[in-house]
């Protein structure tokens, strides 16, 4: 049997095909779980009618007197997308005439030491390219702002949805901002924000396409009033936010990753993992390492079970918790679980 020959020169092990190798710069999304395949907190959250962290992890949902609302993890994808998840908004209580100051949006906001390399505040200031899906049975102009917490700097573009009960890839890009640096630090120096309604307070001026100081009267000029109708819906997903002037195509990441980016801002432990090692008759201690350092000290809630005489006390940091449970009666496992926030 003939042999053939080896180029052991120029053989690399494990190589990619190029055609893979092009354009992989890795975690090069600025959004986290934008593929809405992380729920830490629940799939569904009903009855919303104030803002906070509901269902989707990263996601912020804004409730300002209008309307009530059901957010959820949803199967509703674009087809042959590689999605399994979208972001779903159901307007379950109508709210048809808006009042000055009512405002409905969602939102990720995002670190300043995570963005140093957009160079904002200089010269080299980069330009950011926005891409997602979007679905509504509600068609007309929707309003999508990048904001500067730091130096309260805001820019927005309109979206159209064309077409109802369709999915719809949308891109936009936005110029650099030259002025106002961003703090290099874990506060919540970036937003990014869709709106899907708004009154006048945010719609009476001229929509700001360029940055600048924010403008209250012209963050969200032509939005919309997706909160008028119980029949309206408002899905999303393949959230990107890239620096350059042109969408990649979305960056997956294995599920493991995603969630544990995920649990620096959010971790739920589950109350069959909570095995108390210390303690007397009337009271129990535990240690608990986070699965990684969260972003600051978290917040915990103690959630009890069928226990219910129990009360719990968090001495944490980040990067582990030691809880003392008094009221134990001697038991030695607790049917609790417990909820570590330190989303921005």
């Amino acid at each position: 049997m003939a042999l053939s020959k080896v180029d052991l020169a120029n053989q690399v092990e494990n190589q990619l095909p190029q055609s893979l190798v092009a354009d992989n710069v890795n975690f090069r999304n600025i959004i986290i779980n934008g593929d809405m395949s992380i729920a830490q907190r629940g799939t569904s959250a009903s009855s919303l009618t104030s803002s906070g962290y509901h269902a989707l992890d990263r996601f912020r949902c804004v409730i300002v007197t209008a309307g009530t609302w059901t957010i959820s993890q949803s199967t509703t994808v674009p087809s042959g997308q590689g999605f399994a998840n979208s972001m779903k908004w159901d307007n379950t209580t109508a709210d048809g005439s808006l009042g000055a100051s009512d405002f409905v949006s969602v939102q990720q906001f995002i670190e300043g030491q995570n963005l140093q390399y957009l160079k904002k505040g200089t010269s080299s200031a980069e330009s950011l390219t926005v891409s997602f899906w979007v679905r509504s049975n509600k068609t007309g102009t929707y309003i999508l702002e990048l904001k500067d917490n730091d130096n309260t700097r805001a820019i927005s573009q309109s979206y159209t949805i064309s077409s109802a009960d369709t999915w719809e890839k949308k891109t936009l890009t936005f110029a650099g901002d030259t002025t106002g640096t961003l703090d290099n630090d874990n506060n919540a120096s970036f937003l990014v924000q869709f709106a899907l309604a708004a009154g006048s307070d945010y719609t009476s001026g001229s929509l700001q396409t360029s940055w600048g100081a924010e403008t209250t009267a012209n963050r969200y000029v032509g939005q919309v009033n997706l909160a008028d109708s119980t029949a309206n819906e408002w899905y999303m997903t393949g959230l990107q936010v890239e620096v350059g002037t042109a969408a990649s195509d979305f960056e997956f990441l294995p599920y493991d990753v995603n969630l544990r980016r995920c649990q620096r801002y959010f971790y739920k432990l589950l109350q069959e993992q909570w095995l108390f090692n210390i303690g007397n008759s009337t009271s129990r201690r535990t240690n608990v390492d986070f699965p990684v350092q969260m972003r600051t000290t978290p917040t915990s809630t103690l959630i009890f079970d069928n226990t219910g005489t129990g009360s719990g006390t968090q001495f944490e940091s980040k990067d582990k918790v030691t809880t003392y449970v008094n009221g134990m009666s001697g038991d030695t496992h607790l049917d609790a679980d417990t909820k570590f926030d330190a989303e921005l």
